[in-house]
């Protein structure tokens, strides 16, 4: 199985690098190949809404999302890491959820491909807000969204409470998040 990751936080080390990372490691120990993509370190420029990616052969932006593609075409599962900032993904998760319109669209378009359909995703949402269920409305919505889009998804993970404790601190988490990963794999 490969498995790739994408952490769509502006910080190279904070929690939801942390947290994609360990549910990355419980699939890898489970025999599972993963690569880590992170906003942090990457150049993505957001989609213009030019079409291009529908006329012609994928998205017309050279930029760092067209290693993403080439890693999600033989990806059998997604990890998308994402703070929660303002009640909703970071900008940087959702250049990258928007810029998947140049591979993945919904089985009722016209330029739906079956085989970017049926990837499996878990997503990992961290917030310093301690209340996990603060912002279940809008995770649940985009958990759907992403369901439109195929993708099978397996598990919303929310990390919450990291402004007064990383989430590497937290007890317990690393099991739990590491458990997340295996069961894509097993």
């Amino acid at each position: 199985m490969n498995i790739i990751g994408f952490i769509g936080s502006p910080h190279k080390a904070g929690s939801t690098a942390w947290a994609v990372n360990k549910i990355l490691e419980g699939a890898h120990e489970q025999g599972a190949a993963t690569q880590v993509f992170s906003a942090a370190t990457l150049a993505l420029q957001p989609c213009r809404g030019c079409l291009g990616c529908v006329k012609g052969d994928g998205c017309v932006i050279n930029d760092d999302m067209q290693q993403i593609y080439a890693a999600l075409k033989t990806a059998d599962a997604l990890v998308l890491g994402a703070p929660i900032y303002m009640g909703q993904m970071s900008g940087q998760a959702k250049v990258f959820t928007d810029r998947l319109f140049a591979q993945i669209k919904p089985r009722f378009s016209p330029t739906f491909k079956e085989e970017n359909a049926g990837k499996k995703l878990i997503i990992a949402w961290t917030q310093g807000n301690p209340d996990g269920e603060k912002f279940k409305a809008y995770l649940d919505y985009t958990a759907q969204m992403f369901g439109i889009l195929e993708f099978d998804v397996r598990d919303v993970v929310v990390v919450a409470g990291t402004r007064t404790e990383a989430a590497s601190e937290q007890a317990g988490l690393v099991d739990t998040l590491k458990s997340v990963g295996a069961k894509l794999v097993v």
